[in-house]
């Protein structure tokens, strides 16, 4: 138990459902597994909650009020922000068709109700642990734009306005939009604000497309005395 609490340490989840007594029982089984848990009741509250932090990983009802959780997954991934964050169906629609459809929404797995916690928990672990695979190697192309030997002429400047230039940078070496906020002292919010000017202005469509997109054509970032 004390090893899953080291692993889970910082570990953010957010779980949405508007079924009260499933997400309280949700949220104090992982917080007892060493997860740090933020719950929303509907998919409305979970996209305010996404403008402040970002999580390690989402749990999502599917039937829920105003905003259902197909539509929810789909404004998601249809955001920069939320492209890569692991996304975890819970529902009590279990037949082939409706899982077809959750993942097909941009879902990474899709667990019917009722379900045991264990494989829950084995499901979360596993996303996690992929997740931490993709960010390994957006930092291993990081790592290779510092030895790649770089064009002898220098790349045309960044189309880019001084802000978003900051942001490009902190992107670049693969920090989430916390970890920037946190780092130019403005809101996650205006990270992400940012963040959606550079791709649109450099045609990008998601974060490792930025990391590939800065060492392939010769871009390093300023210097600490710059």
């Amino acid at each position: 138990m004390k090893e899953n609490l080291e692993n889970h340490q910082n570990k953010k989840i957010l779980i949405v459902d508007d079924e009260d007594s499933l997400r309280i029982l949700l949220k104090r089984h992982l917080e007892f597994q060493g997860y740090e848990v933020t719950d929303a009741n509907s998919a409305l509250d979970a996209l305010s909650i996404l403008e402040k932090q970002e999580p390690d990983l989402i749990i999502s009802d599917i039937m829920m009020p105003e905003m259902d959780g197909l539509e929810f997954c789909q404004r998601l991934r249809a955001s920069n922000l939320g492209q890569l964050i692991p996304f975890i169906f819970l529902s009590s629609k279990g037949e082939l068709e409706d899982r077809i459809i959750g993942l097909s929404m941009g879902a990474d797995d899709y667990i019917n109700k009722p379900f045991e916690m264990r494989e829950l928990v084995a499901k979360i672990e596993a996303q996690l642990a992929r997740s931490h695979r993709i960010s390994l190697e957006m930092k291993r192309l990081i790592e290779e734009s510092t030895t790649k030997i770089q064009p002898e002429a220098a790349p045309e400047p960044l189309p880019l306005t001084p802000a978003e230039a900051r942001v490009f940078w902190e992107v670049a070496q693969g920090l989430t939009n916390k970890q920037i906020s946190d780092r130019l002292f403005i809101s996650p919010r205006t990270v992400q604000t940012h963040l959606s000017k550079i791709m649109r202005k450099l045609n990008l469509e998601n974060r490792s497309q930025l990391v590939r997109y800065a060492f392939e054509h010769g871009y390093k970032p300023p210097t600490e005395e710059n």
